[in-house]
C-alpha cells in the first residue's frame, strides 16, 4: 500500500526563535494519531509522558490513551499545545494531568511525581521523552551554559524523574527512553545533543539490568528525523525545508508513525524485552 500523502506533505522554509519548539505554530501539522483501533492494551494503566505537550510526546499520549491508560504530560511553558493534547486524550475518554515546569530541576520533577501519585494513585509506565537540541557547527563555540542545559534536559531529567517514580512502581511496569539516530551515527552539528542520546542508551542498558530481578523492564526508542517542533526551533530555515530527505526513505517521518513504538514496549506485547531499542528511522542501517 503506498505511503498516504499526510505523511510526506511539502514542508516550506520556517523558523522558531524559541526553544523548545511551539506545534500550533508549524507547517504543515504534525500527524500524531495513530489510525489503527486501541484494544485496551494499556487499559487503566497510568502513564507519565515528559515532553507530552507536542511532537513524538502528544503522539504517545494520544496512543497510550486510545489503548485505555490515563496520563500525565509534563513540558516547559507550551500550554496552548498541551491542552490540545489533553483534548486529544479526553477524546478517548481518558484523563489528563497537566504538568509545567523544567524537567532538569530535581525538585520539580519529585513534584512530579507526587502530582501524580497524588491525583492516579499509582505510575505503571514512565517515558522519558522531552528533550532539547542547540545546532553549534563549531565545536570550541560550544558554550558550558548550553552543554549543561542540554545534559539537564536529555539526561539528568531521567535520573531524576525515574529514581523518584520507582518508589511508586510495581513488578511489571515500564520504563521507555527516548534516543536518537544520532547516538548511533553522530551529528558534528549537534556534539553535546548527541552524546546525551549515547548517555540515554547506555543509561536503559544498565538500568534495564538493575531492574530485571524486579520484573520492572526498561527500553528505548531511537527515532530518525521526525517532524516535531525540536527541528524548526533548532534548524535554519532552508535545512527545515529539506529535513528528512537523506534517509533512504526520502522524507521525514511523523509522531504517529513513533508511537507504536512507544506502545509496543509500554504493554505485555513486548514482554520478553528489556534493556533493547527500537529504530524508527526511515532506512537508516546503524549498529546497536
Amino acid at each position: 500500500m503506498p505511503v498516504a500523502d499526510t505523511k510526506n506533505p511539502k514542508i516550506p522554509p520556517q523558523k522558531q526563535e524559541r526553544q523548545p519548539g511551539l506545534q500550533h505554530e508549524m507547517k504543515p501539522q504534525p500527524a500524531s494519531r495513530t489510525d489503527y483501533p486501541g484494544v485496551g492494551k494499556l487499559k487503566d494503566q497510568v502513564a507519565v509522558i515528559t515532553g507530552g505537550d507536542s511532537g513524538i510526546g502528544r503522539a504517545v499520549a494520544w496512543a497510550f490513551a486510545k489503548e485505555g491508560a490515563d496520563v500525565a504530560i509534563v513540558y516547559l511553558d507550551e500550554h496552548r499545545d498541551a491542552e490540545e493534547t489533553e483534548r486529544g486524550v479526553a477524546e478517548h475518554g481518558r484523563r489528563c494531568l497537566k504538568l509545567a515546569g523544567d524537567i532538569g530541576d530535581e525538585s520539580f520533577c519529585k513534584s512530579v511525581v507526587e502530582r501524580v501519585v497524588k491525583e492516579f494513585g499509582k505510575i505503571d509506565v514512565l517515558v522519558n521523552n522531552a528533550a532539547e537540541q542547540h545546532v553549534e557547527s563549531e565545536f570550541e563555540k560550544i558554550e558550558s551554559a548550553q552543554i549543561e542545559r542540554t545534559f539537564r534536559t536529555n539526561i539528568f531529567s531521567m535520573f531524576y524523574l525515574t529514581r523518584e517514580a520507582l518508589k511508586h512502581m510495581k513488578k511489571g511496569a515500564r520504563i521507555v527512553n527516548t534516543t536518537s539516530v544520532t547516538a548511533y551515527r553522530g551529528s558534528p552539528g549537534l556534539i553535546d545533543y548527541a552524546s546525551t542520546k549515547g548517555a540515554i542508551v547506555s543509561f536503559t542498558r544498565s538500568l534495564s539490568t538493575a531492574l530485571a530481578e524486579r520484573e520492572i523492564r526498561v527500553n528505548a526508542v531511537a527515532p530518525g528525523p521526525i517532524w516535531t517542533p525540536l527541528i524548526p526551533a533548532s534548524f535554519e530555515e532552508d535545512k527545515v525545508k529539506d529535513f528528512g530527505k537523506k534517509v533512504p526513505m526520502g522524507r521525514p517521518g511523523q509522531p504517529e508513525e513513533v508511537a507504536p513504538c512507544y506502545v509496543f514496549l509500554a504493554s505485555d506485547d513486548s514482554s520478553y524485552m528489556t534493556g533493547q531499542v527500537l529504530h524508527p528511522n526511515g532506512g537508516e542501517i546503524i549498529g546497536g
